[in-house]
């Protein structure tokens, strides 16, 4: 899903750049609430989702696709704190591993982190309102987070290659959608398996619950 440098236009670009230092300035104010607890928590989920991401399958038009991971990040941390982890992965992604164009950082930051925590954050508010109270409940409100998460930076994705004029629409999103479709299938079986397991262990570690 990373996108490469030359793949959007100027304008799509700019716009997306400015919505990922905004969505970024806001977690980083509220990063500093964090607890001495709730910090090592945030190093390890940065660093597995570092890791998950660099498993890219190839799509069309030059994309390609992964687990994203603003899921978990999001259940356990909550969708500020998800902004924050998944732009420091996808900056050293392109800057280190050259995987994702630096001019497209914003764009990648905004399909890959903001709009997966935002999703995320809603699917879990929602099921928190509607559902009974239980750990099924709940595991099952991560499973479709995950992978509403995923779809939706697919298709957030192709549109903006699209609106850039670099692939048609018709092209681009059946193809994303399709691959990620299954993609997002294990994104919710690995966030479920993570965050029951933390649920098991350290059930305060797990923002979304509390």
């Amino acid at each position: 899903m990373h996108i490469p440098d030359g793949f959007l236009s100027n304008p799509v670009a700019g716009v997306l750049g400015a919505v990922a230092v905004v969505a970024v300035a806001i977690a980083l104010r509220f990063s500093r609430e964090l607890d001495e607890e709730t910090v090592p928590l945030l190093g390890v989920l940065a660093a597995f989702v570092f890791a998950v991401q660099m498993l890219n399958f190839p799509i069309a038009g030059g994309t390609s696709g992964h687990l994203l991971g603003a899921a978990l990040v999001t259940a356990l941390l909550g969708p500020r704190i998800a902004f924050l982890v998944l732009t420091v992965v996808v900056v050293v992604q392109a800057l280190v591993f050259s995987d994702g164009g630096v001019t497209a950082l914003g764009a990648n930051i905004v399909n890959m982190g903001v709009s997966g925590a935002l999703v995320a954050g809603a699917v879990l508010a929602a099921g928190a309102r509607m559902l009974p109270d239980t750990r099924q409940a709940f595991l099952g409100t991560v499973a479709a987070a995950s992978w509403l998460a995923v779809m939706t930076g697919a298709a957030l994705t192709s549109v903006e290659l699209a609106i850039s004029g670099t692939i048609p629409l018709a092209t681009v999103l059946p193809a994303m959608l399709g691959v990620h479709a299954l993609i997002g299938v294990g994104e919710a079986a690995i966030t479920v398996a993570a965050v029951g397991a933390v649920l098991t262990a350290r059930p305060d570690l797990v923002a979304s619950r509390a």
